[in-house]
This record gives C-alpha cells, structure tokens and sequence, in this order.
C-alpha cells in the first residue's frame, strides 16, 4: 500500500514522531492510522522506560495564575539539558502541568509521594462507610482498593486525566520524553487559591 505525503504529515502532527518514524509505522500499519499511532506510542513508552534512569536536574521553575488572580500554582519540572528546558515545547508542557494543577486542584505528584500515614488513614475511612463495612471480608478488600484507585486519580497530578483526553498527565509526560528525547519528570508543585485555610 502506498503511503501518502499527507497521511505521514497527519500521523506527525497528532504523534509529534519524526516523518521516518511515522511513514514505517504507517507502512506497519497497513495505512491505519490509529493502529500506526498505536504503535508509535508503544515506541514512544519503550523509548521512555531507557531514559527514565537518567539524571533530570535542569529544567524550569514556572508559575501560572489563573484568569481573575484567585487560583495560582508554581511548578517545577526537571530535564537533562537547559538546552531543552529553553525550548518551545518543553516550556508549554510546563505550562499544561501548571494549568492541570490549577484546575484539578492535585494534592500530590505521584502515588508513591503520599505519605502512609495518609494511605492508611484513607483506607481506614473507606472500611468504615457503613456500606463497605456490610459487604463479606473478600469483598471489602477489593472495594477499598477500588476507591483508592480513584482517589489517587483525583489527589495525584500523574494519574489525572489530562483536560478532557483519555490519557493521563502520565502518559502525557511520557510521550514528551519520547519526543523530546530527554528525561522529564515533575518535581514539586504548590497550588494557591484565594480564601484557602482561613
């Protein structure tokens, strides 16, 4: 099947793959181009699983206050170069993690920046509800695990959805590893908001 110009560029710019990368995976593909995204992703996360040992200590400190000045978070996100952290793309994934903050209102970055102090007593809440606390031993365990697992989508930034897309903030952040080519991982993060602890 033969692969055309336009197919390639549209493959490039919902992946952000280089034009070898998306005219193979198009071939692989057999013209598809879900599956031929499908696969790039795949490369992208393998790609990302090489560089995630890699040292991360350039980067950006950001800050973005949201439209009437109630709501605004600082943000730090590292990479390997400040090549790469001067960069377009690097500073506007800054941006959208500042902005998911600010909007999502996250708590932690990832599951294992939790303490465990709060896992348990967290845990502790959901035995308790009188509607898990009916329900046979095998099954209660699994409830709670449950609940946790949305939990932990709505108090860490990595697991959220990203805006309105089916994918993470995760898998967000590993498709700019794979396009951008460098180690990129989110710090730390403070949120404010107007009126917050008084």
């Amino acid at each position: 099947m033969a692969i055309t110009a336009e197919a390639v560029k549209e493959l490039r710019e919902r992946t952000g793959a280089g034009m070898m990368d998306c005219k193979r995976a198009l071939e692989e593909a057999g013209g598809d181009m879900d599956k031929a995204v499908a696969q790039l992703r795949e490369k992208g996360l393998a790609a990302a699983a090489k560089k995630a040992g890699r040292d991360a200590r350039e980067g950006l400190v950001s800050s973005y206050i949201h439209t009437g000045g109630r709501v605004g978070v600082l943000i730090e996100v590292n990479c390997e170069t400040d090549f790469v952290a001067r960069t377009d793309e690097f500073q506007k994934l800054v941006r959208d993690l500042a902005m998911q903050v600010a909007g999502l209102a996250a708590t932690y970055v990832d599951i294992d920046r939790i303490p465990a102090e709060v896992v348990e007593t967290k845990k502790a809440a959901f035995l308790a509800d009188e509607s898990v606390a009916a329900k046979p031993e095998a099954v209660r365990a699994k409830i709670v695990e449950g609940q946790l697992n949305k939990w932990y989508k709505e108090v860490c930034l990595l697991e959220q959805p990203f805006r309105d897309e089916d994918r993470t903030v995760r898998a967000l952040v590993t498709e700019k590893i794979a396009t951008i080519g460098e180690n990129i991982r989110v710090r730390r993060f403070t949120r404010f908001a107007l009126g917050e602890e008084i």
